[in-house]
Parts: structure tokens; C-alpha cells; sequence
């Protein structure tokens, strides 16, 4: 008898991340990797809890800068756990179910399989993987380099600089960020009030378009926590371990934001709307609440990064703040603050395409991308450097995820026009079944009739 589709979703997603040396139960950013989420109550696969995977993730991985590869050869060849054959019982359970589903699993299983051809490439095993393969997987689009000049055009006249050189925007957009700068120390106050904030704006302009079943459910169960010397901007990590009485989920996760990072006010809110709500922490608390209820598939309860379903995630995360506005354009935000900086934070997952392509397309150095990082896409010198150095440079997310920003905010941006919010918003959040960025369209075209 064959293994369980359960057990081939686990050891998949699981054995890859702990390759790559992740740690889904560590209740911080610096420990998780690719399993964003494990909240099914089912017991952790072998993939996690076998001696050597403890081993592999207490020594980074496979692209750390000494790998233990007397570890990794040992969980690999002599576990038992055979993570290739899983990637195939992903496919081969996919062609049972009906196609939105079969779709959804068979691109995971796809994703999964390049970051495993990722994996032995580091260790020797095998050949370089094309980068275009790469972000393919991940995004279901070609890799092409970003164009930052529509939106410092906008930047320019928003702050009164327009036909400004480079230089002198670069100068405008630094002393902006200086005056509306972020006091860390009161980063947890700030955090609280834009997360009520947007919480309301949520409730009046997204909620009332998605099914009744999902009004109760939580959207920003969350802490915020200031972290130093982390080599992300932030991290939101998803629990949802925690139970009521009844059982029921309470849909808590944590956010770790970088002490040192250089932010502004208008920035900030930006990215309250794309980690909380209606971001990322309210599309993961629905999708815990749905697949509770049985109304989804076990691989509803182990959402990853480098996938097409991360592309979508992100997508609807960068394109929060407009929902929760009930607006579609950035022009027609409220405040000229908030639209910069909407408007900076956009450019710079703008740059973090760039930095990819510019680092495995183009075989450019980094001191020349983060030049061009800080120059062209107006990101701070902090920023310029960790998506140039950690982020463009590391072998999985410069190839796989740094290209899943941009590709998800077009594609949601551009689903949001064409569709209506009662179409468009519980198709987004899962509720017509699970979807990846290129799925999406199956529920959207039937639903509009267009």
C-alpha cells in the first residue's frame, strides 16, 4: 500500500526545509526557512524529527557557509526518508483530485522539486539549475529586469521634485525618510495603532465580500517584536498552534522587525497592511479557518515560500493597503504621505527583482547592485546592501522568492481591476478552494462570466 498524501505533503515541504536548514516550530524569523506554517495538530513527519535533520538545522543547512555535509549525506542516504520520492507521490496523488486542486499540487510538488535540484547543486549532487527555471517555478512568468521609472516619476512629483536628477531624488527621498523616520523604541505603540487601524478599514471594505463563516475569524492575532541584526527587513511568523476550549483555533503569530531598519512612518503603514491586515496574518488565519473547517486540503496547513502559492501571497500582501482602502490605484489613497510611501515600498520590491536578475541574469557583482539598488530604485543603504548581499546573493531566495514580489503585486493588482471585490476578494483568500498566482485564474474567469 502506498504512503498517504498527508505524509508525501510532509515529507516534501518538510525534508526540503530542513535541507535548507528551517525549522517550522521555531517561534522566530531566524529559524524558519521554507514551511512558513505547520498548524494541522498532526504529528511532525520523520523528514523533521529524524537526529540528523536537529543536526542539519542547528548548522544551517545546505547554504550555509560550511554545510555538515557528514549530516546532510547521513539524512539523505541512510534516513530512510526519501524526499525525490515524495515530490513524485505529490504528483501521482495530485491526478485524484479534481483539477483546481491537482493544478495547485502538481505546481507545489513542481516548486519543491527545483529546490531540491537547488540543494544538490550546493552539495555537488548535481548540475547548475537555470535560472530561468527558477523563476518559473516560483512565479509562473519568465524573469525580465524591473522598471523603476513610472513610479519615481510619482515619487518626484509627490515630493515636489519633478524632471529632479537622480542624485537630487535620491537626496529628497533620504531627508523625507529622515523627517517621517520610525522610532523603534515606540515600534510596538505604533505597530498596535495601525493595526487597529487598518483591522476597521478591513472589516468595512474586505470582510463584507467574503463569506459569513470567516466575519469572527481573527485578522491580527499578532505581536510585534523588535529584533537586532537580523538579515531581513522583517518576518512575520504564523503559529497558529494555539486552541480554545472548544478546540478552535486562536490564529496567533508574531512579527520580528529589524531594529536597524531605516523606515518611515507612511512606510511602516505599508507594511502593517502587508504582514497583518489584511496581509499576510489575515490570509493565513483564513486559511487555517478553512482548512478547520474542512473546507480545504492538508496542504492548506503547510504554506511555504519559493512556491507560486508564496507569489500569491505576496501579491495580496502588497496589494493590502488598497483593499483595505477599497480602492484600486495608489492615487486615490487618502493621504500624499501614504502614497509615497506606498509608492517606496512598491520600488523596493521592485528591487528586489532587480537584485536577482542583476545577480544570476546578468552575473553583475554586488557592489554594482546595490549601486544601482540605492541609485535607480531609491532603497536605503541598509536595504541596498542586504538585498544586493544576503538576499540577491543566497543561492534559493535570490533565485526563487526575490522575483515573487513583483510578480504577485502586478498580477493581484491588475486581477483587482478587472474583477469585482465580490468576486475577486474570496477567490484571493481561498474561499472558492486553494490557489496559487497562476490557479487564480481558474475561479476568477468562470465566476465573472467574462
Amino acid at each position: 500500500m502506498g504512503k498517504p498524501f498527508e505524509y508525501h505533503v510532509g515529507t516534501a515541504i518538510l525534508g526540503i526545509d530542513t535541507l535548507w536548514g528551517g525549522d517550522v516550530m521555531c517561534p522566530s524569523g531566524t529559524g524558519r526557512f521554507i514551511a512558513d506554517s505547520w498548524f494541522s495538530d498532526e504529528p511532525l513527519p520523520v523528514a523533521y524529527t529524524h537526529p540528523m535533520a536537529a543536526r542539519i538545522r542547528e548548522t544551517g543547512g545546505v547554504s550555509t557557509k560550511e554545510p555538515d555535509k557528514a549530516a546532510i549525506v547521513q539524512y539523505l542516504d541512510k534516513s530512510g526518508i526519501d524526499i525525490p520520492a515524495s515530490i513524485e507521490g505529490l504528483r501521482n496523488e495530485a491526478r485524484q483530485f479534481d483539477s483546481l486542486r491537482a493544478e495547485y499540487v502538481t505546481n507545489l510538488a513542481d516548486c519543491i522539486e527545483v529546490m531540491w535540484d537547488l540543494a544538490m547543486e550546493i552539495v555537488g549532487r548535481g548540475p547548475a539549475v537555470p535560472y530561468d527555471k527558477c523563476v518559473i517555478a516560483s512565479t509562473g512568468r519568465a524573469p525580465e529586469a524591473s522598471s523603476p521609472k513610472e513610479k519615481r516619476e510619482q515619487i518626484a512629483r509627490l515630493l515636489g521634485k519633478p524632471g529632479a536628477s537622480t542624485t537630487e531624488l535620491l537626496t529628497a527621498v533620504d531627508e523625507w525618510r529622515g523627517e517621517h523616520r520610525v522610532p523603534i523604541a515606540s515600534i510596538q505603540t505604533l505597530g498596535a495603532s495601525a493595526i487597529a487601524y487598518f483591522d476597521e478599514l478591513t472589516a468595512r471594505n474586505v470582510v463584507p465580500h467574503l463569506p459569513p463563516h470567516l466575519k469572527d475569524v481573527p485578522r491580527a492575532n499578532i505581536e510585534f517584536l523588535p529584533i537586532k541584526d537580523a538579515w531581513f527587513s522583517g518576518s512575520m511568523n504564523y503559529l497558529g498552534r494555539a486552541r480554545k476550549m472548544d478546540g478552535s483555533p486562536e490564529y496567533e503569530a508574531t512579527y520580528e522587525i529589524n531594529a536597524s531598519l531605516e523606515i518611515s512612518v507612511p512606510e511602516f503603514m505599508q507594511l502593517v497592511s502587508h504582514e497583518v491586515v489584511p496581509g499576510h496574518v489575515t490570509t493565513f488565519a483564513y486559511l487555517q479557518s478553512i482548512y478547520w473547517r474542512k473546507m480545504a486540503g492538508f496542504e492548506a496547513s503547510v504554506l511555504t515560500m519559493n512556491t507560486r502559492a508564496a507569489t500569491l501571497f505576496e501579491g495580496i500582501a502588497n496589494n493590502a493597503i488598497l483593499m483595505a482602502h477599497g480602492v484600486t490605484e495608489i492615487d486615490d489613497l487618502p493621504y500624499p504621505d501614504l502614497r509615497l510611501g506606498v509608492l517606496l515600498a512598491l520600488l523596493q520590491d521592485d528591487a528586489k527583482n532587480q537584485a536577482s536578475f542583476m545577480t544570476w541574469h546578468e552575473k553583475i557583482a554586488q557592489l554594482e547592485v546595490a549601486k544601482t539598488l540605492r541609485n535607480e530604485y531609491l532603497v536605503s543603504e541598509e536595504r541596498a546592501q542586504k538585498l544586493s548581499g544576503s538576499w540577491g546573493g543566497h543561492p534559493l531566495l535570490g533565485r526563487m522568492y526575490l522575483p515573487a514580489y513583483r510578480a504577485g503585486t502586478d498580477k493581484i493588482a491588475e486581477l483587482r481591476r478587472t474583477f469585482p471585490s465580490e468576486i475577486a476578494l474570496p477567490a484571493l483568500f481561498g474561499c472558492a478552494g486553494l490557489v496559487d498566482i497562476t490557479t487564480i485564474d481558474r475561479i476568477l474567469v468562470p465566476a465573472s462570466g467574462k
